[in-house]
């Protein structure tokens, strides 16, 4: 997919999948420590394939360039841009962007600074801080957003911690619902209850396949 660089034009990878009756399409982005293949992704993609959810994964530049850690959010904005116009040649019509953690705080921004706009939002974990840093929220951008958001948390994650906090973003946010992972941490593993990431990623096909489809 053509991105459109600070510095240039670029491409990323992706993977399109297309289902037999597609009832809506996702745009599903990786998280700050991996890309598109992690099995969480792929068991995800997957079982939203099996439920009639068409998904198009890929990669930001510095994971495509080979890196580890993200590069600029600029460069994160452009290639949620450049998602968007490849599925509006490709697969026209609404769509929901949904990201794991980093992918989906970057595609809440891209939306609130109007530089994309997908039908809904969905944050898979969202970072609403560093672990033990609720001093560096990342949220004064969300209640800018007009469509409908869906926040999957794990209950025990460390990056919404303390909780009151996490209430109050949501609760500044216009048109935002919560959908909680009982004992859940960031990758929504629970304690004593040990799951392959590609199970743990299609066990929540079924809420964000609903979503997507404006249930």
């Amino acid at each position: 997919m053509a991105v459109d660089l600070p510095s240039g034009p670029a491409e990323v990878s992706g993977l399109w999948s297309t289902a037999d009756v597609s009832h809506a399409t996702v745009a599903l982005a990786h998280g700050a420590g991996a890309g598109m293949d992690h099995p969480f992704l792929t068991g995800l993609s997957e079982a939203l394939t099996a439920q009639g959810v068409s998904v198009l994964r890929f990669v930001f530049p510095y994971v495509e360039a080979g890196r580890r850690m993200p590069g600029p959010a600029a460069h994160a904005l452009a290639t949620w841009r450049g998602v968007e116009a490849w599925l509006a040649a490709h697969a026209p019509g609404a769509y929901a962007a949904v990201g794991k953690s980093y992918g989906g705080r970057m595609a809440s921004v891209a939306t609130a600074e109007g530089l994309i706009a997908p039908e809904r939002l969905v944050y898979l974990g969202y970072p609403l801080h560093p672990p033990g840093r609720p001093d560096r929220p990342r949220s004064a951008h969300l209640p800018a957003i007009t469509v409908p958001q869906l926040f999957v948390e794990g209950e025990d994650d460390p990056f919404i911690a303390p909780r009151a906090q996490f209430d109050e973003v949501v609760a500044s946010c216009r048109d935002a619902r919560v959908h909680w992972i009982a004992g859940g941490n960031h990758s929504f593993e629970v304690r004593g209850a040990r799951r392959p990431a590609a199970e743990i990623g299609a066990g929540l096909a079924e809420v964000v396949a609903a979503f997507a489809r404006g249930r």
